[in-house]
């Protein structure tokens, strides 16, 4: 059994690094190449590009890469006609995945899209997209499903949020943290996003907050902590700060790969809405989210906005628990308020901790990589999709599959 996966941001690496797990302890046989990074790599995946390092979003940011992405869908198509995989898996990143799928659909290599983009939250109307070049829809949020059903696209199923699993997983380094409590003082963490772009859009804002909270709320003794995806983006927040010219006395730390050991030391976050929105309410940590973009971007983007919220946390609890911005303008204000209000008053910040808690505990539902391996092993059984590399017999070597609920 050989498939195609491609993943084009680190989440996405993560979860398609999961998933090739998954797969294996089903078909040890199972080999995998496509579009990844690092961590698909380390599973033993051939990785034909590091589309990772290709996480753009917005549309002048697309227009500019363009021909990159062009290329990847001919070398794409390229592969489909010459090495004919057994199945593509796609995960997340719309835009360069529907062209991807297309070629795929093309060559009669059957699609699955896992963790798919919420396109029911705008533009809707690529679901025909979906019925047109997506076999199944691997759903990681329980509402799916019943939106796609509604629109025609039948083989759309809820395995869950594979990041619930990651969580699970996770280590803390209990060193780090051990020093860090020792500093003291309430800890307000910062999270400006994976990409780049986020990164520079929404920091500065971030850390116009945290001034602002300093001032106002001087006895506080709030201390800042900031959680960079890597060491590139820390140079890049520490080269803001220097911008800003705050001070040296300025309680900020600037950390690289340290986002779960920084949520779990924190009294309250402002995060960028994206997956890490689920760690925060994992771990009960009241926070405001920011999603700062162009004028332009958002008037052009606004009409096809028609979900309520764009924190996944909000859109899971159908309520504003996380109190969210999706703005042009500099909400520094309205975020150091917020943290004011949750830092002074210990019981607003367990009123807001304890709707979190009950919204994990219903939520939550971990096991969404072996419920998702399982599903493409199945239909890969069937003798319609049986391909090249599907070799006879092996089936009967590994453990009994079950169809994930």
């Amino acid at each position: 059994m050989r498939i195609f996966l491609s993943a084009g941001e680190p989440s996405g690496d993560l979860h398609a690094a999961n998933l090739i797990e998954s797969i294996r302890r089903l078909r040890p046989d199972a080999e995998f190449v496509g579009y990844g990074g690092p961590r698909m790599a380390q599973t033993g995946a051939e990785v034909l590009f590091p589309l990772v390092d290709m996480a753009v979003m917005w549309f002048w940011r697309v227009l500019l890469n363009i021909r990159t992405f062009i290329g990847l869908v001919g070398k794409a198509d390229r592969y489909f006609r010459d090495e004919r995989p057994d199945a593509v898996v796609l995960i997340d990143y719309p835009g360069l995945h529907w062209w991807i799928a297309k070629k795929a659909k093309k060559r009669g290599i059957p699609v699955f899209y896992y963790v798919p983009p919420q396109i029911w939250a705008w533009a809707a109307w690529r679901v025909n997209k979906v019925r047109k070049y997506v076999d199944h829809v691997l759903c990681s949020l329980p509402f799916e499903p019943a939106w796609y059903h509604a629109r025609n696209v039948p083989q759309a199923k809820y395995v869950g949020h594979p990041y619930f699993d990651e969580l699970l997983e996770r280590g803390l380094d209990s060193k780090f943290m051990e020093e860090e409590k020792k500093r003291g003082g309430p800890v307000v963490a910062i999270l400006p996003g994976s990409r780049t772009q986020e990164v520079t859009r929404n920091f500065p804002v971030m850390l116009r907050a945290a001034v602002a909270l300093s001032k106002d709320q001087p006895g506080l003794g709030a201390r800042f902590v900031v959680a960079c995806l890597h060491d590139r983006h820390k140079r890049l927040v520490e080269a803001m700060v220097e911008v800003a010219n705050v001070g040296s006395s300025f309680p900020i730390e600037i950390h690289a790969a340290r986002t779960p050991e920084l949520i779990r030391l924190a009294d309250i976050a402002w995060a960028v809405s994206g997956s890490v929105g689920l760690e925060l309410m994992m771990e009960a940590l009241p926070t405001v989210v920011l999603y700062k973009v162009n004028r332009l971007d958002l008037i052009i983007a606004r009409p096809f906005i028609k979900a309520r919220f764009i924190s996944l946390v909000n859109l899971l609890a159908d309520a504003e628990l996380f109190p969210e911005y999706l703005t042009e303008r500099d909400v520094s204000g309205e975020l150091a308020g917020w943290a004011a209000r949750w830092l002074c008053d210990p019981e607003e910040r367990a009123k807001a901790s304890r709707t979190l808690v009950a919204l994990r505990e219903t939520a939550a539902k971990p096991g969404a990589s072996d419920r998702a391996a399982a599903e493409i092993v199945e239909v890969l059984r069937g003798s319609a999709y049986r391909g090249p590399h599907d070799r006879a017999g092996v089936e009967s070597e590994g453990p009994t599959v079950r169809r994930g609920g």
